[in-house]
């Protein structure tokens, strides 16, 4: 397995006025980014996972698939909180295509640590692909621990890598201290991709990338690169424009960010709302301001 490295971007999925997938809006989403990134990651946080059915998820499967080409590396995102349906899951999905799997920590249930030991143990034992763990404690409600990544990453090769969201950049730092070489660390959080890259991470699964693809994938491979300056200055051109994506949830300011360049609607499923023409506003004077306005033709 080649160590995961560089810029993911976890794809949005696009929706037309009546909530309907808008298969026209993902193709010309992929097209936008394909060139400019390393990898692309499906069926995440930010694709709305959670209010699609079981048919819309095979149906943006193949759609990216199609428009994707084997041009880049694809990750799946397979996860929940009911250990023996989540690995059901996987052993009924052709996951020959897929580089490797993304799998959130079990939400709401807040499990102990050895608890979510053992529900990796359980994905790792039950599938050869390879699996990326996913911690993002302000969606789940529980932490994994520095000292846990470490036991399922020594104990499990399948287990290559971690998307780290807790926000805390010591626990990203332990992690990389002690984790196994081809041991992945990538930054789930657009806010601290350069700090975890400097200390010795791999980059960043964004959700900012799809908005300004060039530039993010610019930034992170100046920092690995260790051109750390530079990187920083990329990163303070689209740090106010990182805010406003998150100011009203995710995926809704991505969406509204994707909207205003012409990429795709910004439409949500309920229970999240669209963005709102204050958001718009301060988005559309941004890119005016920053001279980024030419995405918009």
């Amino acid at each position: 397995m080649k160590k995961l490295s560089g810029t993911g971007v976890a794809l949005v999925t696009p929706f037309k006025k009546n909530e309907k997938i808008d298969f026209n809006g993902l193709e010309k989403l992929v097209k936008y980014v394909e060139n400019k990134v390393d990898y692309l990651v499906l069926l995440g946080t930010t694709s709305e996972v959670s209010t699609l059915k079981k048919e819309e998820k095979k149906d943006v499967i193949e759609c990216i698939k199609k428009i994707n080409s084997k041009n880049l590396p694809l990750i799946l995102g397979i996860g929940g909180n009911d250990t023996k349906s989540i690995v059901k899951k996987i052993k009924n999905s052709n996951l020959s295509d897929f580089t490797a799997i993304l799998s959130v920590s079990p939400y709401y249930n807040r499990p102990s640590q050895e608890g979510i030991y053992q529900h990796f143990k359980s994905i790792a034992d039950n599938t050869e692909s390879d699996v990326i763990i996913y911690n993002v404690p302000k969606r789940t409600g529980s932490n994994i621990s520095p000292e846990t990544v470490i036991r399922l990453a020594d104990d499990f090769k399948n287990i290559i890598g971690i998307k780290e969201a807790s926000g805390n950049i010591l626990q990203s730092y332990k992690i990389i201290e002690k984790k196994p070489k081809n041991f992945s660390v990538i930054s789930g959080d657009d806010f601290l991709t350069l700090p975890i890259i400097s200390g010795g991470g791999d980059g960043v699964i964004s959700v900012i990338a799809q908005g300004f693809p060039e530039e993010i994938s610019k930034m992170v491979s100046l920092a690995k690169k260790k051109d750390i300056c530079k990187a920083f200055t990329i990163f303070y051109k689209v740090f106010n424009m990182i805010d406003l994506i998150y100011e009203e949830g995710n995926p809704t300011g991505i969406k509204t960010l994707l909207n205003i360049i012409g990429i795709c609607n910004s439409y949500v499923r309920l229970p999240l709302l669209n963005g709102s023409n204050l958001l718009k506003k301060k988005m559309t004077y941004f890119l005016k301001k920053n001279e980024l306005n030419k995405l918009t033709k």
